[in-house]
């Protein structure tokens, strides 16, 4: 299944495959591979989700491992999934599928909503120019899932392929793509690729099929260079440029034939709040609400359930941290305090957030939120799109920096990375919550986050002008507001809760043993010790505080419930004066992410960059701690 981002085609593989999905990477790649088995009339199928994109262009990952799995794997059959409502922009991925000369199914998905828009397609005709079957479906609703199915099983059985509808540009292009294609043939090659479609990327200058011609026929390649700067001499911009200017005109002329458009159409609720969204001024605030109703509904909801899941779970053991007994009572307590606390926090204040997110995402919200949130972004190197893992950060960094991923380039991800370790994830706020709402005033809780986010938009400048490259513009599909689909908001919830499951969970458990037998052990206080000039000095704070942070390295809320256990109590006011309070707040959002977070980012980006990230939190944590002590004590 292929086709552009938002076009249902998730959706439409749930309809297919249901619960017999395998969520993983692709082999040596950061991409997610979705993929699935479906039984139908005595056949087995396995159905592969390729990434949404937009071309066949190597400007991510994505891209190239859908055209490779296409050109390289040979598939039965492509479905090719289009959103009828807007046919003629989709068309344009749809044209390349066709150059590859893949077995096509062109599912024409989502009709309903271009029938609101007054759009009829001629399926007949759309058969007829693209040389492929045309199957129209309402993926949410599993309308016409049947008869693409039973569609696709005939390709993939009879080897029907689209390559019997050749692409003509104009001449002065097709004369020397024809050129190339002899070329190419001549000299057989032994390639995978369609020889037509490989002079095309040529001509294009695409780097990895340039590569891999060129350790094959060096002359081949400069033929095509030669080509390609006679088209661009005729039409005075890039060759790339000229071949996807001749795509869209073949996409609009296609489009233009096939499908008419009722006179008289209503203004349709979308729309209206399409204007709304993405107003010069109302767009703001619909974008601040949407994040602001995010947060409230998540910090609402998990503090019931928080409170629920504790008490219960304090029924068999105790939860609080120990740091005195034997050496197998504090293991057996930090394992069982590490489950507890993965438990009290990952489902009652990350899954709610999740789900609510990709609500969120599934309606059309979050593009318009990305949208708006655009110039901003692009003041620390990034574009709007960074704020979707950066909102996820606020749930859990861990998923949010996987989520890094769907940005264009290395550079990107890594800043986008670097200022997601600042963000205040679920941990960070209970430590906010439980030292400065709860012993100062709520009005300094707020601030901290106020100081946080200027924070992350001061460190991203920094990491912008240390990290070289140019910043990328955005690109991002903005489809229209709809009802979001429950099996698509289940798989998405589940797909970034998962990763806490299988990695945060095992480095809580096992990291709060280790942190609590260091402890019992003394290990921690001479730690603290070594950094007495630092913390008591510089930050002001009690000695104890330098082992409080140290224990926040493993999980942030265990700076707030270790200090619980050291004292005995859950009064810490005659422990900290209200700065002090407020200071180590500050200071434990900042610190070092905890390791769950090194974790990932060593995983990702290798221990140097982890190591690199970590130091920078540190040395920020201490800066800022230091003048904030300073300042605040002057206000307090």
């Amino acid at each position: 299944m292929a086709g552009n981002a938002n076009v249902g085609k998730s959706v439409l593989f749930n309809q297919l495959t249901g619960s017999s999905q395998i969520i993983g990477n692709w082999p040596g790649k950061t991409v997610e591979k979705a993929e699935g088995t479906l039984k139908f009339e005595g056949e087995e199928i396995t159905a592969i989700d390729l990434p949404g994109i937009y071309s066949f262009s190597t400007f991510g990952m994505e891209e190239l491992v859908s055209r490779d799995y296409i050109a390289l794997e040979h598939p039965d059959a492509v479905i090719n999934v289009v959103d009828a409502s807007i046919l003629e922009r989709n068309l344009f991925f749809t044209l390349q599928l066709i150059e590859m000369d893949a077995p096509l199914v062109i599912c024409l998905n989502q009709v309903d909503e271009a029938k609101k828009k007054g759009i009829v397609i001629n399926k007949e005709k759309l058969e007829q120019v693209l040389g492929a079957p045309v199957v129209p479906t309402v993926g949410i609703r599993g309308e016409g899932i049947y008869d693409l199915t039973k569609t696709a099983v005939a390709v993939a059985k009879n080897g029907c392929r689209s390559g019997k509808v050749q692409i003509r540009y104009d001449a002065e292009i097709e004369e020397r793509i024809s050129k190339l294609d002899k070329e190419i043939q001549a000299e057989e090659l032994g390639l995978e690729y369609p020889s037509r479609w490989v002079a095309i990327k040529l001509l294009e200058n695409d780097p990895e099929i340039k590569k891999l011609i060129g350790s094959k026929s060096g002359s081949i390649v400069k033929t095509a260079d030669g080509l390609a700067s006679e088209i661009s001499s005729i039409h005075n911009e890039p060759c790339f440029a000229v071949i996807a200017a001749e795509r869209y005109s073949l996409a609009s002329s296609i489009a233009k034939e096939v499908q008419q458009q009722q006179s008289e159409v209503e203004t349709t609720f979308s729309e209206k709040l399409e204007w709304v969204t993405t107003h010069r001024m109302f767009g703001y605030i619909t974008s601040a609400g949407v994040i602001a109703g995010l947060l409230l509904w998540t910090f609402s909801i998990g503090g019931v359930l928080s409170n629920i899941f504790s008490n219960a779970l304090a029924l068999f053991s105790p939860v609080d941290p120990r740091f005195s007994g034997s050496i197998e009572g504090i293991i057996w307590n930090g394992v069982y305090g590490g489950f507890v606390a993965g438990v009290t926090l990952v489902i009652p204040y990350v899954v709610p957030f999740y789900i609510m997110l990709a609500m969120i995402e599934d309606s059309g919200f979050l593009t318009r939120v990305a949208f708006m949130m655009d110039s901003a972004m692009h003041k620390i190197g990034l574009h709007g799109k960074a704020l979707i893992p950066m909102i996820l950060g606020y749930g859990c960094n861990v998923p949010a920096i996987a989520a890094c991923r769907i940005m264009e380039t290395k550079r990107e991800r890594l800043l986008a990375t670097y200022v997601i370790t600042f963000a205040p994830c679920a941990a960070r706020t209970i430590v906010i919550l439980g030292l400065v709402a709860a012993f100062v005033n709520p009005w300094w809780a707020l601030a901290l986050y106020a100081i946080d986010i200027a924070l992350i938009f001061v460190m991203g400048r920094i990491a912008l002008k240390v990290v070289p490259g140019q910043s990328t513009g955005l690109i991002m599909e903005m489809h229209s507001f709809k009802i979001p689909s429950l099996s698509v908001v289940t798989k998405q919830t589940w797909i970034r809760t998962k990763s806490l499951i299988y990695l945060v969970f095992p480095l809580y458990i096992i990291g709060s043993a280790g942190i609590q037998v260091l402890y019992a052990l003394g290990v921690l206080q001479f730690l603290s010790n070594v950094f007495t000039p630092v913390t008591v000095v510089w930050l002001g704070l009690p000695a104890i505080a330098g082992v409080l942070m140290i224990l926040g390295l493993i999980r942030k809320e265990l700076t707030l419930l270790g200090a619980v256990a050291i004292f005995g109590t859950t009064d810490l006011a005659p422990y900290f004066t209200p700065v002090q309070f407020i200071v180590l707040a500050l200071v434990s959002i900042i610190f070092i992410p905890c390791i769950s977070t090194v974790t990932i980012l060593a995983k990702d980006y290798g221990w140097k960059t982890a190591a690199t990230i970590a130091t920078a939190n540190f040395v920020t944590a201490i800066l800022v701690g230091g003048v904030a002590f300073r300042i605040i004590t002057l206000v307090i």
